[in-house]
């Protein structure tokens, strides 16, 4: 079921609930400037076989206001638009899901508002932290030698994004999606075009944002908070990760208290099909453990 939720003034959220209402309530956040259905349908509906789960678009996405121009916020407001997510569906606690900028959110969650929060997965995103990773041998590596964003990333990154189109805008989408994705497992460009197509279709334009990116970011360490976490926490290694990749993982696991990790074969940037199954598994077991 669909709802729109105002969560403050001139901000509602385009929002959707899956699974039984009297499921373990799991909240799905989605990356920068990624929609809601950004998340596939059969991994929401693996999750939703046990859970309330919970999806939808943050500012400047989707069906939700697109607002950032005239009233700018910053990141860390995102992570308060979960909570209030969460608010609109009466949830008190509730397991999270992120991925990328919403790892980034789920760890605001875990160090801010911890009573809130059952278990949390994050994946394809970086520690909120100034720690440094620590070796088995014990060398340490200070965050700013961590490995960066693929150059080639950043450079279609940095392309000014030109209205020629739906067709093209589809074409530039799912280029975006093959780089992102990695080598290590097969590029299914036709299944990417269609899910755009969707979620195009969902927001009823077809233009990009770049709000979250021009969002003020600063404010958002948390490695104090983050090492004395109790909340359950599963970190998913993507080893073919172009943005951030490992050992980006492995310090994830060492900044969080209560957490540990696992492998996703082949996985990058991105949810294609081969991995559905498997990280749909990993996050049921990590749930059903709390």
């Amino acid at each position: 079921m669909q709802r729109t939720l105002d969560i403050s003034p001139g901000v509602r959220l385009w929002s959707e609930e899956r699974g039984a209402a009297d499921a373990p309530p799991l909240l799905l956040i989605m990356g920068a400037q990624a929609s809601g259905l950004g998340w596939p349908e059969e991994l929401v509906d693996a999750l939703a076989a046990r859970h309330r789960v919970i999806r939808y678009d943050h500012r400047d996405a989707g069906r939700s206001t697109w607002s950032y121009d005239t009233d700018p916020y910053r990141i860390t407001d995102l992570a308060d638009d979960a909570l209030a997510v969460l608010d609109a569906y009466g949830v008190e606690r509730a397991h999270i899901v992120g991925m990328s900028l919403g790892g980034m959110l789920a760890q605001l969650l875990l160090a801010d508002h911890p009573e809130r929060i059952l278990s949390a997965t994050v994946f394809s995103t970086c520690a909120l932290s100034e720690k440094p990773l620590t070796a088995a041998d014990g060398t340490e590596t200070a965050v700013a030698d961590l490995p960066g964003i693929d150059p080639r990333v950043l450079e279609m990154w940095a392309r000014p994004v030109e209205d020629h189109g739906l067709e093209a805008e589809l074409d530039r989408r799912v280029e975006h999606w093959r780089m992102l994705s990695g080598t290590e497992l097969p590029f299914h460009a036709d299944e990417m075009r269609e899910r755009e197509r969707r979620i195009i279709e969902h927001a009823g334009r077809y233009d990009v944002s770049t709000a979250h990116g021009r969002a003020d970011h600063s404010g958002m360490l948390r490695t104090e908070e983050l090492a004395r976490n109790t909340v359950p926490t599963l970190v998913v290694e993507a080893p073919a990760e172009p943005v951030f990749p490992p050992p980006h993982p492995s310090h994830l696991q060492q900044v969080i208290g209560a957490a540990r990790l696992v492998r996703m074969p082949g996985m990058g940037h991105a949810l294609p099909r081969e991995c559905l199954a498997p990280l749909a598994g990993a996050i049921l077991e990590h749930t059903a453990g709390v």
